[in-house]
């Protein structure tokens, strides 16, 4: 979808991460697998986790929405719609957009969830920019966020050292034309579903004595077919979305993709011709944060100064269902520094 209507831009963002830090050494004592393992392969080197905080995922996506709407300069009773992408929501119902909602103040604001795995930010992007865009509502604020430590088999070594816990928030708003949000590229491939699962919990196979002892609550992945499928969905679905828009590799200031592993991101980089100054990494201190990750990396990128107004960002995320999504953004909030 490429917008022909009012512009919709960022106008404020946040993010957050528990307290609790789990290092490579805190895993080596938990799983037989080392520091230089785990860089290695992923790049990953701590993550933030909830740990014994005896928080939600609705509470990270709390903090994360008050610094967004702080940064925006903008009150809860502002915000007409919140979008929150998750997979690891407080509880099946109600949506956590709700529990945020209330908790937040935001009384006027309609409330979903929306669930694309660790494509789950860019998905809501491109929903609620369309709000924007259409004129329904004025202040869309849009959240990632998951929790995936609580959903991991800490024995398999090969899943457990990946993910982390965190939230990422963006107020949506009006903009002129030819800026904000310029382009969105959704896609799925339902085919590859078995690839990154959590079988059980669901209404084909509900929770049983069985299914706990079998470790069917558990994320299961396929690494190597997953691997193989990122690498080419996000160089894929990064074209995509640029050639929407008219613009090349040569007009992106910062590419942020979803933070996974940093072997995907540079490989996908350099499928873009893209040069790695030019790709903002995160992944070696929270890991693979699910729908957080993007926010999150934009939010960073933005607080050190790697984002300016006017500055053109790719960002780009893969994730369960097989799903992926992508978007283009000439950022419209005053630099820092």
């Amino acid at each position: 979808m490429t917008s022909k209507l009012c512009g919709a831009g960022i106008i404020g963002i946040g993010s957050f991460a528990p307290k609790t830090v789990l290092t490579n050494a805190d895993i080596e004592k938990i799983v037989d697998t080392s520091d230089e393992w785990i860089v290695t392969r992923t790049g990953i080197r701590e993550r933030h986790i909830i740990g014994e905080e005896r928080l939600a995922v609705s509470d990270l996506g709390i903090e994360a929405a008050n610094r967004a709407m702080a940064s925006a300069g903008i009150t809860p009773e502002d915000i007409d719609l919140v979008v929150c992408a998750t997979i690891t929501g407080d509880m099946p119902f109600p949506a956590t957009a709700c529990l945020i909602q209330d908790k937040i103040g935001a009384k006027n604001a309609a409330a979903f969830d929306l669930s694309a795995g660790c494509s789950g930010w860019a998905y809501a992007l491109a929903t609620g920019s369309q709000f924007v865009q259409t004129g329904m509502y004025k202040h869309v604020l849009v959240v990632g966020v998951d929790a995936l430590s609580k959903f991991v088999d800490w024995t398999d070594r090969a899943t457990c050292v990946l993910f982390g816990d965190a939230a990422g928030a963006a107020v949506l708003a009006p903009v002129e034309p030819g800026t904000g949000v310029l382009s969105t590229y959704l896609g799925a491939d339902g085919g590859g579903a078995e690839s990154l699962k959590i079988e059980a919990g669901g209404s084909r196979c509900g929770t049983s004595e069985e299914t706990l002892k079998n470790g069917l609550h558990f994320i299961h992945m396929e690494g190597r077919e997953v691997y193989k499928f990122a690498v080419r969905i996000m160089a894929e679905a990064s074209i995509k979305v640029m050639e929407q828009c008219g613009i090349t590799h040569d007009d992106v200031d910062l590419f942020v993709p979803h933070q996974a592993n940093t072997r995907i991101i540079y490989a996908a980089a350099e499928r873009l011709e893209i040069p790695t100054e030019k790709v903002f990494v995160n992944a070696q201190n929270y890991g693979n944060t699910s729908a957080a990750s993007i926010p999150l990396a934009l939010d960073e990128a933005y607080q050190a100064g790697r984002i300016k107004e006017g500055d053109v960002i790719v960002v780009v995320g893969f994730g369960a269902g097989l799903t992926w999504g992508s978007g283009v953004i000439k950022w419209t909030m005053p630099s820092i520094g």
